[in-house]
């Protein structure tokens, strides 16, 4: 009696068995130079083989930081409406509706649109450049109505 082995051994040379490929790896401490070193991975203390490709997580202090800009973010998006709502009858003495309300629903989505946008386009870039669109956006989109004229203003 023959297994079925036995009759494939006959159709194929020594070292053609197919072994799965693993992913070229590093330990801790070694760097890998030259063509192609941007697709080793590390091998991690557990023995876990972390891809090259895998982003590095983000730090608990820019967590919190972008935490603080989405908050100031939200703020002036109602900061635009408070604001946009009480110039309303300002610019109606100038503009007709149609002219106002496309700008006001803009100058009401650009604090969350910058904050998407600078986070698609700052993927894979430096931390701290991120972090300095995220800002630049704190001081280019400061509700100035709502600064100017307040709640109170008319």
């Amino acid at each position: 009696m023959t297994s079925d082995s036995d009759s494939d051994d006959a159709l194929g040379w020594a070292g053609d068995e197919q072994s799965p490929k693993s992913d070229p790896s590093l330990p801790r401490g070694w760097n890998a130079v030259g063509k192609g070193s941007a697709k080793v991975g590390r091998i991690e203390a557990d023995g876990t083989v972390t891809p090259a490709d895998a982003p590095a997580p983000m730090s608990t202090a820019m967590l919190v930081t972008l935490g603080i800009v989405g908050g100031i973010y939200l703020l002036y998006t109602v900061g635009w409406v408070i604001g946009g709502l009480r110039l309303k009858p300002l610019t109606a003495l100038i503009v007709a509706d149609a002219m106002f309300v496309p700008w006001f629903v803009l100058a009401i989505a650009a604090p969350a649109l910058w904050f998407l946008t600078s986070w698609i386009l700052t993927r894979g870039r430096a931390t701290w450049i991120r972090l300095l669109v995220l800002l630049v956006g704190v001081v280019l989109l400061v509700p100035w109505p709502f600064v100017t004229v307040g709640v109170i203003g008319s």
